[in-house]
């Protein structure tokens, strides 16, 4: 390019005759003049807030390149209505945001962080930041996956596409805390009347609940057994038009039912309300949770769901009562989700002294309420997998509304040991037992602990002979279904049994609680016909008594001392451990899933209280604690929990083939029998003439013996002959007012002289 110059004055031309920008001198640390351009995006410095204009390229014109250029450049506020090229240069380009300390600006707009209005996750910057940079795996518009979001269930991602969601995204109910979670996302708060103000009273350190306190449908929680007592769990769980049951157990008699074999809820409010019910939930095979389920199918026909050894030990049960071709039964796992109506149950595995145990997880459109069941924290069980811990605490990252949890063992310290412990004691009592014939009394359903005896009787050379017709059925069932391992020819008849020496036989036997008519008791007071207790038995009674029954468990170990046997019982050794939670296990469940609310289950009032004084003591406010009695009606809304209603609830007493006709009346008729006894007092009389033609006799059983007491007997009669004589004379001829007379008089009489009160029973007869 040749340059021309008229003189020094005049400015630089080229060729073209266009004007040539002068040439600056540059001089090594020099500073720059004022009519530099610097590029603040090259050399890292801070730009001019006054930009000069650019210098046309090359073969461009200045009137051209000016009529191109805006003639107002402002880096903080773009003119009105320009667009295009008139944007101003922080609208057409990313830039760092000073004011935030250099760091890249956010647009908070969006849920995730920005970059000029683009989502940035995951992509790289050059120093200038002049563009992003992107992987060539990672589409622009696609957004990298958020690995800090836990996976939904299928009736969560179907409930939420139903539900109204109150204008707040509640997605982030699913999002983990800490410093993956998406800060820039703010929800806008839900409406003051639905959320509860907390003060700072109520900033309960260690313990914070993830459960959003959003007013929802009510949730209904209904105890129809289970509180206040031991056995006979059955809980309804019921939201709007929906409701569901949870257990249906059975409880055994106290001392003050005499002649009651079984004790079952009361069904009324099931039955009035069977239009909703949609099936029946069951956590495990006890007695005390499937044990009135027959007596409830007969009146009501409800799907039944639960494990598959939980299935097996019902199908047992229904059998003896002829119910199979109409029962609905229904094999679930853990992890499975079943749909009840607006509700879902999720099963969730836990351990305990029976396989197949599981806790639920209870969605509900208040909120997700954890129904432990029975459980202990058992990490070296003896079949199946440990409890899932995981799920429990992914479900409290999630938000828990309640937290129902075993209460057995609440009063306990500590942890509940494993089951393998008892093992390790069984192989120490084979040894010292040698030579001599072994007897075990424990749970008919502790198939674990079957397993471990059967497994030390095999490696000692031994048989095993079962007694009990509940050993012999639960045995069996979890042999066909694979839960009980036995190698062939180990197990024995009892005809063969006399066939091997004592010294080679282990008998499993029922009867561990002192039951009357249970195999080791009969044993022990000689009258079982195929087993006679003598000083060669070495005796394990592998339970502890259960509250009441001690007295029956230590008359039996009497007998058995007497007859000369070791006897191994309670925690002589470690023959025993229990299937419940102790304190520390309840703590970490409370831990794990943080709920809003806490309702202690399955156990006595004292139970109870110490269940509720952990959760005080892990922070949960006792405003949140609800301790229930059978048939409170037990309601929430997401927000508050309280007690809000009764429903009909109590005890049903079954006695042989009748259930219900054994009521009050009955019981009390029957303690009066037995505490007293009873006279029967026996009269003839004519109609006509009202004379007494035989009588009265007095016929007596329970109270005294007749014999030794003729005396006292017939002074009875003289009384009862003139309290008769009476009556007629005066012209009563009603038969209730002069049954009254005789019985208010004979007991006067013998209250007087023995200071009892026999059951007294007026007979007349009229001819």
């Amino acid at each position: 390019m040749a340059e021309n110059r008229n003189n020094e004055n005049e400015p630089a031309v080229n060729e073209y005759g266009e004007k040539i920008a002068p040439k600056t001198d540059k001089k090594e640390g020099s500073a720059p003049s004022e009519n530099r351009r610097y590029n603040s995006y090259s050399n890292g410095k801070r730009p001019y807030t006054q930009r000069r204009p650019m210098l046309p390229p090359r073969g461009v014109s200045p009137e051209s390149f000016d009529r191109q250029q805006s003639p107002q450049i402002s880096r903080t506020a773009p003119q009105e209505g320009s667009q295009g090229e008139n944007r101003s240069y922080e609208q057409r380009r990313p830039y760092k945001n000073y004011n935030n300390g250099g760091k890249p600006y956010y647009n908070n707009n969006n849920n995730n962080r920005s970059y000029n209005n683009r989502s940035y996750d995951n992509r790289s910057y050059d120093r200038q930041y002049s563009k992003p940079y992107r992987s060539s795996e990672q589409s622009a518009d696609k957004p990298a996956p958020d690995t800090s979001v836990f996976e939904k269930t299928s009736f969560e991602r179907s409930y939420e596409k139903s539900y109204p969601r109150n204008n707040y995204r509640d997605e982030s109910r699913y999002q983990s805390s800490g410093r993956y979670q998406r800060r820039s996302y703010n929800p806008p708060a839900a409406p003051a009347e639905n959320v509860p103000e907390v003060s700072a009273q109520e900033d309960f350190g260690c313990y914070h609940s993830n459960h959003r306190a959003v007013k929802r449908t009510p949730l209904k929680i209904i105890p129809l057994g289970g509180l206040n007592e031991i056995g006979k769990n059955m809980t309804v769980f019921e939201c709007g038009n929906d409701m569901f049951i949870v257990d249906c157990g059975l409880a055994f008699p106290d001392s003050d039912m005499p002649g009651v074999d079984l004790v079952i809820p009361d069904f009324s409010y099931v039955e009035q309300n069977i239009s909703k019910v949609r099936g029946i939930v069951i956590t495990h095979g006890h007695e005390d949770h499937i044990g009135s389920l027959a007596y409830l199918l007969k009146k009501c026909s409800i799907p039944v769901y639960a494990t598959r050894l939980t299935i097996g030990l019902i199908e047992g049960k229904l059998k003896e009562h002829n119910l199979m071709g109409q029962a609905k039964l229904n094999v679930v796992t853990p992890r499975q989700t079943v749909k009840m109506g607006c509700m879902a149950v999720e099963f969730i595995r836990v351990n305990h002294s029976i396989p197949d145990a599981v806790g639920l997880a209870i969605h509900t459109p208040a909120g997700i309420v954890i129904h432990t069941g029975d459980f202990k924290v058992d990490f070296t069980p003896i079949e199946g997998g440990i409890i899932d811990l995981a799920r429990f605490g992914e479900l409290g990252n999630r938000g828990v509304l309640a937290l129902m949890s075993d209460s057995t063992n609440a009063e306990r310290a500590g942890h509940t040991a494993s089951e393998r412990t008892v093992g390790e004691s069984f192989e120490k009592l084979f040894a010292k037992a040698e030579g001599k014939r072994i007897i075990i009394a424990t749970f008919a359903s502790n198939i674990h602990r079957i397993q471990q005896i059967i497994n030390k009787a095999v490696s000692s050379d031994r048989k095993v002979a079962v007694f009990g017709r509940s050993m012999l059925n639960v045995i069996s069932t979890a042999m066909e279904l694979g839960y009980l391992t036995v190698p062939e020819g180990v197990i024995i008849d009892l005809e063969t049994m006399n066939k091997y020496p004592p010294e080679k036989i282990v008998l499993i036997t029922t009867g561990s609680q002192g039951e009357p008519m249970s195999a080791l008791t009969r044993m022990a007071m000689n009258e079982h016909r195929s087993v006679t207790i003598t000083p060669m038995d070495y005796i394990i009674i592998s339970a502890n008594p259960i509250p009441g029954n001690e007295k029956y468990v230590t008359r039996v170990v009497n007998e058995l001392l007497k007859a000369g046997a070791e006897v191994i019982y309670e925690s002589m050794y470690d023959v025993h451990v229990s299937g419940h939670a102790c304190q520390e296990e309840i703590k970490l469940i409370m831990s794990l899933t943080r709920p809003r609310f806490f309702i202690p289950v399955h156990g006595e009032y004292k139970h109870l209280k110490k269940s509720a004084a952990l959760a005080y003591a892990m922070g949960i406010p006792e405003s949140n604690v609800i301790i229930g009695s059978i048939g409170d009606v037990i309601e929430t809304d997401g927000v508050s929990i309280g007690v809000t209603g009764k429903v009909q609830a109590g005890r049903v007493l079954v006695d042989g083939l009748g259930v219900g006709d054994v009521g009050s009346i009955v019981l009390r008729d029957r303690k009066h029998l037995a505490e007293d006894g009873l006279i029967v007092v026996v009269a003839t009389i004519e109609s006509e003439s009202g004379t007494i033609l035989a009588g009265p006799d007095i016929l007596s059983r329970g109270f005294v013996y007749v014999r030794e007491n003729e005396e006292m007997m017939e002074a009875a009669r003289d009384i009862l002959r003139k309290t008769l004589e009476s009556c007629l004379s005066g012209g009563v001829r009603d038969w209730n007012s002069i049954k009254s007379g005789l019985r208010d008089s004979l007991s006067d009489y013998i209250y007087m002289k023995t200071k009892r009160n026999p059951m007294i029973l007026p007979i007349i007869e009229e001819i």
